[in-house]
């Protein structure tokens, strides 16, 4: 079966189209995106949803001639229902919507955090794994536990990755961010500069380190010393809750999860941590690691196999679900 999974919960439109094949790995035939980006300031939401009208229509046309289909061929419709900006996730739902009813092909909505996970679940090749999610808007360490997925440690304030794009806005930077800075911090050969450390148990907290950056910049510290220092600082918080997720779930392997998941720092990190632990370490290509529609597609069939599909005049958004309700 072809299943074709659209992701539009923040920045980016993408379709993919993957095949479904018994007792085999699937197999992604086309894993198209379009990504909006801006060069100085954030995320405007108006101008986002005007960036998805714009190209939804190229994506999915391109998505289907890389993969050798058409929309009659496809068996399921998937799309990410939750959580994301409502503005970018009404243009997702919307394409669903009208391939599913004009085409008569089953629908179904999916969560986009649980998405990063099965991802990860399957591309590894192992069932029982704990991922580090981390994205924008997202900062969680999650697992599949006693038949649910729970949220063993996330952030009690900012995503790490809308806080790694804010200190790239402070420094005049343009949106996303994260990979900037990465550049930057790859040029400092100083000493680390001291930021506040922010975990609480299992859970992170990046507002003190943002104040504390904004007094650094009007200080004059160097931009390459901050984007350093922020790096470290960050990715030990977040290696840290991560190690001990492993420990309280009993789980033998981290994947990785999220936009930010691509800085090869974190990843370097990460996997040093679970070289001293004994488990598995798994980073996915880096066109799986940020939001793409082969994930909605690999998680789409699995619900779709596990309850069926959604009637087109219920398939909704839901910006605010958590990954507990799904």
């Amino acid at each position: 079966m072809l299943v074709l999974g659209i992701e539009s919960t923040a920045h980016t439109f993408g379709v993919a189209i993957v095949r479904m094949q018994a007792a085999e790995q699937p197999q992604v035939l086309a894993n198209v995106r379009r990504t909006y980006t801006t060069t100085s300031g954030g995320l405007i939401p108006a101008k986002l949803s005007e960036h998805h009208m714009n190209v939804f229509s190229s994506v999915l046309s391109d998505a289907l001639v890389q993969a050798g289909a058409s929309v009659p061929d496809v068996g399921l419709v998937a799309y990410s229902r939750s959580p994301g900006i409502g503005h970018a996730l009404r243009i997702g739902a919307g394409v669903a919507r009208s391939l599913a009813l004009r085409h008569s092909i089953p629908l179904v909505g999916v969560n986009h955090c649980v998405a990063h996970l099965e991802v990860g679940r399957v591309l590894s090749g192992r069932d029982d794994v704990s991922l580090l999610y981390a994205s924008g808007a997202n900062t969680q360490v999650l697992a599949r536990e006693g038949g649910a997925y729970r949220v063993f440690g996330e952030t009690l304030d900012l995503g790490v990755g809308n806080f790694l794009d804010t200190v790239a806005r402070l420094l005049g930077l343009g949106f996303p961010g994260g990979p900037q800075l990465e550049e930057l911090a790859k040029q400092y050969s100083g000493p680390l500069i001291e930021l506040p450390y922010s975990v609480k148990g299992m859970d992170v907290s990046f507002s003190g380190m943002q104040t504390a950056v904004k007094r650094l910049i009007e200080s004059g510290a160097s931009a390459q010393g901050i984007a350093f220092s922020v790096q470290e600082t960050v990715f030990a918080m977040l290696v840290e809750v991560s190690e001990r997720a492993l420990a309280h779930t009993g789980k033998e392997c981290l994947v990785l999860g999220g936009g930010v998941a691509c800085n090869a720092r974190l990843q370097e990190m990460c996997r040093l941590m679970c070289v001293d632990r004994g488990v598995e370490f798994f980073a996915p290509p880096n066109e799986f690691l940020v939001d793409n529609g082969a994930m909605i597609a690999l998680l789409g069939a699995r619900v779709f196999a596990q309850s069926g599909g959604v009637a087109v005049s219920k398939a909704g958004i839901d910006p605010y679900e958590r990954v507990e309700q799904c």
